[in-house]
């Protein structure tokens, strides 16, 4: 009997060994802390601060608002699209002209919300530009300073560019800007708010800034020939024939603005005035006046003006 009860403890304590449900000689140690709380496994993402704040800084840079008669946001890609169409008209303009090309292009960006705002897109007006008295083109309503202000109408953007040239050069207010250094962006873009372009008391900052981000100088230093343009290569006519291009100077600008100097009339078009005329030919307007016997200042289109 003694071996048989031997023999059942033992068997006893082998299953109680294997399934851990029982102790004979004593209680299992609990694996739950003291607290009550409960381990867990599972852990907790970490965000790293950094990249966040690196892809926010990123979105926010693929991005620009520009807010001058419209206020509109884009992407720098559309920005860069927008340069490289307009880059070369503003370039002849600033050789024809003299109006820094950083300036024309910044303006068309930063008026026309890089050709997305309403005013470009029904009226292909990228500059911003009221109707005033003298406009006798088509015209569009929109509101700006005032409600349903008249602004100008064109049949396309090339249209604005060149009336916005125009512009400049044809009123007295904007005389002062032809005294500056052409390439001298900061100078024209305070120019501009001083003459009554803008009203905005923070244009010349807004139009610089957007002409240092986008490196808009670039297109005035080309033109004046101190950065090199991109250029075809040049043909070779003969194999002893070694084609050489010429970049263009200062003093080919200045030639260029100064050409038409020694013709010795002029046919007058639509846009010319007596002072844009004077600029242009370098000659006064009382001697341009006088050599033509015009009395008052208006002048017509088709008019034949002696300028020597």
């Amino acid at each position: 009997m003694i071996k048989k009860g031997l023999i059942v403890v033992c068997l006893l304590a082998l299953v109680s060994c294997k399934s851990g449900g029982l102790h004979l000689f004593g209680k299992k140690k609990s694996t739950t802390p003291a607290s009550g709380g409960i381990i867990r496994t599972t852990k907790t993402p970490v965000l790293n601060g950094s990249n966040v704040a690196k892809k926010e800084a990123n979105k926010e840079a693929k991005t620009v608002t520009l807010e001058a008669t419209t206020k509109v946001q884009v992407t720098t890609a559309l920005v860069q699209e927008y340069i490289q169409k307009y880059k070369d008209i503003a370039k002849e303009d600033m050789l024809k002209y003299g109006i820094p090309a950083s300036i024309t292009l910044g303006q068309g960006i930063l008026e026309s919300g890089a050709g997305t705002g309403p005013l470009s897109i029904q009226a292909n007006n990228h500059f911003g530009i009221k109707c005033h008295k003298e406009w006798t083109g088509d015209s569009i309503k929109y509101d700006d300073d005032e409600a349903a202000e008249c602004f100008r109408k064109y049949n396309n953007p090339e249209e604005s560019y060149r009336d916005h040239s125009l512009f400049l050069t044809s009123r007295p207010r904007y005389a002062s800007l032809f005294q500056l250094p052409i390439n001298d962006y900061k100078s024209w873009a305070k120019g501009l708010k001083d003459a009554g372009y803008a009203t905005d008391p923070n244009y010349p900052t807004k139009l610089y800034l957007l002409i240092e981000r986008y490196n808009l100088q670039q297109y005035d230093n080309e033109v004046l020939g101190l950065e090199k343009a991109t250029q075809e290569p040049p043909k070779v006519v003969e194999k002893s024939t070694i084609s050489v291009v010429e970049k263009p100077t200062a003093a080919v600008v200045s030639a260029k603005l100064n050409e038409t100097a020694k013709a010795a009339t002029h046919i007058v078009v639509k846009g010319d005035t007596l002072y844009s005329l004077s600029k242009k030919y370098a000659i006064s307007i009382e001697e341009l006046k006088k050599k033509n016997g015009i009395l008052e200042n208006g002048i017509s289109i088709g008019q034949e003006l002696i300028i020597q």
